[in-house]
Formats: structure tokens, C-alpha cells, sequence
């Protein structure tokens, strides 16, 4: 794929898409927005192919990162509109829309700085080493370590004040 044949990125397509695709559904919860996160990841893969990681023979956590991304700038004219719908009925006197407390994990999730991010979506959903996770996103194992344990602290204390809002 490296020296520019296509076929190879078709093979790379028919091996990944499946998990890519989970992935970018997970994070946007909607099937066309996957869809387009999934075909950017893809399209970004063909057009940097020549600088793409790959652990341990593969690009899949590279793949991973770069739907992630790909997802996050997708919902972001989604969280602007939201975001006006909500300030909009709190100035009505309406309550504002909440979204489901079943969302509540990815919504935490999502409020993670983009590091921590990736390193959670790497490590911890999908399974990776730290010393994957730390190629991967071409850091130093330690950084991956730190950057777990304050995911969880954040994700803790978020999950938490979602907790406290149920009761």
C-alpha cells in the first residue's frame, strides 16, 4: 500500500472496516455519520500511507485514532446545534434537552482531553498493550500509564456527578 497499490488499501479496507466502523458508530451513534467517519479514516490512511504507524504489523490502532478524530470534528456542528437548542429553552423557561443517562459512559468518554482519549479507546475498549498504545501514538510507555490513571480519575469523578443527577 506504501508504494501506492491500491488493492493493497481494499485488502486493508475488507480486514478493518468492521471494527473501524463499531468504533465510529460507538462514539457517534449514528449510522451515516459512522459511515462518513469511517470513509474519512480510510481516505486519510490512502493519503498519508507513507507516515502511518504500524504496531506489530498493523495499522488498526492507528485506524482507531484517526475514526476517532475523524468522528469527534463530524459531531462537533451536532454539539454547537445541542448546544443552542439548549440555551435556547433554559432562556424560554423550558428544561433543556439532557440526552440519555444510558449515554452517560460515552458522553463522559467524549469530555476526555484527546490523548487521554485515544489512550482509553486504545487500551482499555480495545485491548492493546501499553507498549502498542505507546507506539502507536508514538509516546513514551509512561505517558500511557499517567495518562490511564488520570482517564479514570476523570471518568470516575464524571460518572459520579451523572450518579448523583439519578438520585
Amino acid at each position: 500500500m506504501r508504494a501506492g497499490d491500491e488493492s493493497a488499501l481494499g485488502d486493508v479496507f475488507d480486514l478493518h472496516q468492521e471494527r473501524v466502523f463499531r468504533h465510529a458508530f460507538r462514539l457517534l451513534r449514528d449510522h451515516a455519520d459512522a459511515k462518513d467517519a469511517l470513509t474519512v479514516t480510510f481516505f486519510e490512511l490512502w493519503r498519508r500511507r507513507a507516515s502511518v504507524r504500524v504496531v506489530d504489523g498493523s495499522v488498526l490502532p492507528w485506524l482507531l485514532v484517526t475514526v476517532a478524530n475523524a468522528a469527534r470534528n463530524l459531531d462537533r456542528p451536532v454539539r454547537r446545534y445541542r448546544r443552542l437548542l439548549g440555551d435556547a429553552a433554559v432562556g424560554a423557561g423550558l428544561v433543556a434537552p439532557s440526552g440519555s443517562n444510558a449515554g452517560a459512559a460515552l458522553a463522559a468518554l467524549r469530555k476526555l482531553p484527546e490523548r487521554e482519549r485515544a489512550v482509553v479507546v486504545l487500551a482499555v475498549l480495545e485491548g492493546f498493550s501499553e507498549r502498542e498504545v505507546a507506539y502507536a501514538l508514538d509516546v513514551p510507555p509512561a505517558t500511557v500509564r499517567s495518562s490511564l490513571v488520570r482517564a479514570r480519575a476523570r471518568l470516575r469523578d464524571e460518572m459520579a456527578e451523572v450518579e448523583a443527577s439519578w438520585a
